[in-house]
């Protein structure tokens, strides 16, 4: 049996010239900018609210009230209870997507001279605030690519499930919103292949540094490649200038010095997730206090956090071109913020290890700061929300507007920050927080449930800044 190293050396320095490149061998900037253009005119798309009555497919369940679809698949909207660890905390109700299913999301890598590429699709999806946005090489829920739609096949599906056609660069269940959904865990992978590919029209290859460079425009490149992108093995630059990249640099680099080693991590990490007590629970949706049903959408009679609403919708270049289906809407734009400090001469980032009632383990590691509607900021400011400055604040190193999944969520869009710390945060820091590495918490997202999705997220706009 022949044997082979147990990882790629060259890998992270492959990725670094790549990140390096913002012309690719197909695509310039501008060259992918009309191509973009070109892919929106080409596919119509409509979307319209409708009421629940009007949806096709898709009902009530009479003995829970439950919302889901006629053929036992896809997901249905439930109600569920949850209360936080905290002894005496208040018992939260509220709707959630059931998707039990796990879903693929993949990009594929290859070279063209010497550079890697990867494999970026043009795709709509009903809740995105702009309609047609950079999604992985395949994203699809396993209802999808088997086809219970009776749609069309999943393009390049074939890379990513089955006999593998390449080397797997990263392969991880990850988790999605916790606050939306039960336990919902996607498959993100990478896969790199040497074969020729063919090119289909809504699909690019475009180096790393170009995406890097798309990283910094609102709601282009959607909540699927950024969780997949916050996977890849780090690429570390040469240190180079100011001091806050410095630092950056050199917190991207497996040898950085670190506040914690590893192990402190793991042990911190573990230990709080041993302590929860998260008490959660479904339940029929007709049966959840506080909340109610309308023709047209399900909300808090307070009008609070999100609804849930119908639409119907009209996309063509998808599997399938005309379908209705419920989606969650949150009240207002979110907000999630890395705060950073720079701690002897390596970039640290604040996490907060959340508990959240969507989680299959209970808590995972989030941003310092996360609210998922405008709402929640107003009505149940988190800690340290008093540390994000003003916009133009020069302690302000990334702030870009992403919208979150466009398949299950309708106009959901957060503020996305990394904020230099200022003096007046000081230790001790609360239990559930600490301070970590990037490549510490890259080095956790090898295995699944550490990060939540919006962490990953904030990952990648910090691989994204050089």
């Amino acid at each position: 049996m022949k044997l082979q190293p147990r990882e790629d050396l060259a890998l992270p320095g492959r990725l670094a010239e790549s990140a390096d490149r913002v012309a690719g061998v197909h695509l310039s900037m501008q060259g992918f900018a009309d191509w973009m253009s070109e892919r929106g005119a080409a596919h119509g798309f409509r979307i319209e609210r409708i009421g629940f009555s009007a949806l096709r497919g898709w009902h009530f369940a009479r003995d829970s009230g439950n919302l889901v679809h006629e053929s036992g698949r896809f997901f249905s909207v439930e109600g569920l209870r949850w209360r936080r660890p905290e002894e005496g905390a208040a018992v939260h109700y509220q709707p959630i997507i059931n998707q039990p299913e796990v879903g693929v999301l993949g990009i594929l890598v290859k070279q063209f001279d010497g550079v890697a590429h990867f494999l970026m699709q043009a795709k709509v999806e009903p809740g995105n605030p702009r309609p047609l946005m950079l999604s992985p090489t395949v994203q699809a829920t396993r209802s999808n690519y088997t086809q219970v739609h009776k749609g069309a096949q999943v393009k390049y599906l074939e890379y990513f499930v089955g006999p593998r056609r390449g080397r797997v660069v990263t392969d991880v269940l990850l988790s999605e919103h916790g606050d939306w959904f039960y336990r919902k865990r996607n498959r993100n992978m990478i896969v790199e292949v040497d074969d020729p590919v063919p090119l289909d029209d809504d699909f690019c290859w475009l180096t790393l540094g170009q995406i890097n460079e798309l990283m910094a425009v609102d709601n282009l490149i959607n909540m699927d490649t950024r969780t997949v992108l916050a996977c890849l093995p780090q690429a570390t630059p040469a240190a180079a200038g100011d001091g806050f990249r410095r630092a950056l640099a050199a917190s991207r680099a497996p040898d950085a010095g670190a506040l914690w080693t590893t192990p402190q991590l793991l042990s911190w990490f573990t230990g709080l997730r041993s302590d929860c007590e998260l008490e959660t629970g479904r339940m029929p949706l007709y049966d959840l206090p506080g909340w109610h049903r309308g023709e047209s959408e399900i909300s808090r009679v307070d009008g609070r956090f999100f609804r849930v609403v119908a639409v119907d919708v009209r996309a063509e270049g998808r599997e399938v071109a005309a379908w209705t289906q419920p989606l969650i809407e949150p009240c207002g734009r979110g907000l999630c913020a890395f705060l950073v400090r720079e701690i002897g001469g390596v970039l640290h980032l604040l996490v907060h290890a959340r508990a959240e009632g969507g989680f299959l383990d209970g808590v995972e590691l989030g941003p310092t700061v996360q609210c998922m509607s405008r709402t929640q900021i107003e009505d149940e400011p988190p800690l340290f929300l008093d540390q994000i400055p003003p916009a133009g604040s020069p302690r302000i190193r990334y702030h870009v507007v992403h919208s979150e999944e466009g398949g299950r969520f309708l106009n959901a869009e957060c503020d996305y920050l990394i904020v230099e710390a200022d003096d007046r945060l000081a230790d001790p820091l609360p239990p559930d927080y600490t301070w970590v590495t990037v490549g510490q918490l890259t080095e956790l997202l090898r295995h699944g449930q550490y990060a939540n999705v919006q962490a990953r997220t904030l990952i990648a706009c910090l691989n994204s800044i050089r």
